[in-house]
Parts: C-alpha cells; sequence; structure tokens
C-alpha cells in the first residue's frame, strides 16, 4: 500500500486494485464486471464463476481491513445480461445491510432497474465528493475527476527482455482513473506525460514509477 497525498487529501492506494480515501473512509473500486465468465459461457466459451468469487472474497477482505463508511463503484460492476453470477452478488450485498454501496453506472451496467433495487445499493450517473468527482468513463469536470473504464496498464520491460503490462493508478492533470479491480478483465496501455503521477501493481505491490 502506498499513501499518496493528493489535494490535501490521502488515498491509500491498495494492491488489490483499490483506493482507500483516508479521510472519508470510503473504499472506492472500478470495473469488477462480475458475471464475466458466465456471459463467455453463453458463447460457448468454459470460464468458471469461481474467478468472480475470488474478485467478492478479496472486496469482503478489505471492507473487513479498513472498515470504510460506504463503498463506491466506479462502474460496470457487472458485464453484461443477468446471471446467476448477479444472484451470488446480491446475496454477498445483503449479507452486509449496515454497509452503504453507491455505483455509479457504466457501459456495462445494463440489467434491468429492478434487479438494482437492492436497500443498501444506490445508482447514479456521477458523484460530487470535493475535491473529486467520480465518474465510469473519465470526463471534464471543475472537481478533479475520478473514473475507471479504461483498465490503465503500462508496459514494463522485465529481467529477461521481455516486455510485462501492468495495472496501474493514474493521476493526470485532469483526472485520475484506476485499474480494473476485477480478475477477469483486459487492460489498455496507457500514455505517460511529464507531470503525471503513476502507480504500478507489480507482485502485490504498489510501486510509483512516475
Amino acid at each position: 500500500m502506498i499513501k499518496y497525498k493528493f489535494r490535501e487529501q490521502t488515498l491509500c492506494l491498495l494492491p488489490e486494485k483499490a483506493i482507500f480515501w483516508k479521510e472519508k473512509r470510503l473504499l472506492i473500486i472500478a470495473d469488477l464486471h462480475l458475471g464475466k465468465a458466465g456471459h463467455f459461457r453463453k458463447s460457448g466459451i468454459p470460464v468458471s464463476d469461481l474467478i468472480h468469487s475470488m474478485d467478492i472474497l478479496v472486496l469482503d477482505k478489505l471492507i473487513n481491513t479498513h472498515n470504510p463508511l460506504e463503498v463506491i463503484f466506479l462502474g460496470d460492476l457487472f458485464h453484461s445480461d443477468h446471471n446467476q453470477g448477479w444472484e451470488v452478488f446480491k446475496r454477498w450485498l445483503r449479507s452486509r445491510p449496515e454497509l452503504p454501496f453507491k455505483l455509479i453506472l457504466g457501459n456495462h451496467d445494463v440489467l434491468a432497474s429492478t434487479d438494482y433495487k437492492i436497500g443498501n445499493l444506490e445508482c447514479l450517473m456521477s458523484l460530487d465528493l470535493p475535491p473529486f468527482n467520480f465518474t465510469h468513463i473519465p470526463e471534464e469536470c471543475s472537481l478533479y475527476n475520478m473514473a475507471g473504464h479504461i483498465h490503465p496498464a503500462i508496459k514494463l520491460r522485465g529481467k529477461a527482455r521481455q516486455n510485462l503490462r501492468v495495472p496501474c493508478f493514474y493521476f493526470g492533470a485532469e483526472g485520475g482513473i484506476l485499474p480494473a479491480f476485477g480478475k477477469f478483465t483486459g487492460t489498455a496501455r496507457i500514455n505517460i506525460a511529464e507531470g503525471d503521477d503513476v502507480f504500478v501493481i507489480a507482485e502485490k505491490e504498489v510501486i510509483k514509477i512516475a
């Protein structure tokens, strides 16, 4: 974990690819893409739901460790159409009735509105918590925008001269991008400009490289 002092706030960048905002006691997560395994199976590609169970287990441990007042999902909580993966997640959500969750709706959050009607889950298009504005897709805003969607990564060169693409936290002049929390997600290489702060997640560590 790295404690990143930014805009007079303390953002704890976690190797599990989440942020704990210390002053507000908020756990912030982007792009779980739960149910993606079931979506692939519908297309005839055998993928086990176990990978999503592992994501929920990691999320559960983060909540137990950091004891947040609230959890914010920056979109793409669920990958596609309704399947058994959503029912599993709903049961888990209801097992924590004392904890409020906010979902900033993403482009993959296309379930029927009735599916999101869970007592401790609130759905929004964006959320302002100064000095930050939270969305799924990066947007221009008077506040500093924090988003997901991109699944940011950078390319590193390994000891054996192999190229490795590793997920990262990115903080640019106008906005920040969180890595995808879900294990069953891809990455997209981002360009880094002078003055950007970039933290990679490698071997369960968070390392500042720019």
